[in-house]
């Protein structure tokens, strides 16, 4: 006879395993289609080497070094890479 503490754990223990797979998969499969495929190459010939570190590197740029900190226009702000919108004006963060 089984006991019930036993077979609960070993359930416990599947849906724990189960879980941890789908969860480590999830970002490989989100990575592998985006709306803009560039080549590496294509990338750098259409951005700045410092755009290119930022957006492609995951590289940032210095403290208070960007040009946008004093930027109060209306409007929508565009991806530099693929020029898709990001965020609006009127949500803009004042720090």
């Amino acid at each position: 006879m089984i006991d019930r503490r036993i077979l609960l754990a070993s359930v416990a223990s599947l849906l724990s395993f189960a879980a941890f797979r789908w969860l480590r998969a999830s970002p490989a499969h989100a990575a592998e289609k985006f709306e803009i495929e560039k080549t590496d190459a294509e990338w750098r010939a259409q951005l700045t080497p410092q755009q290119y570190e930022i957006l492609r590197n995951q590289g940032t740029e210095r403290p208070g070094s960007s040009p946008l900190l004093k930027e109060h226009r209306k409007g929508t702000f565009a991806c530099a890479g693929c020029d898709l919108p990001l965020f609006s004006s009127e949500t803009k963060y004042e720090s």
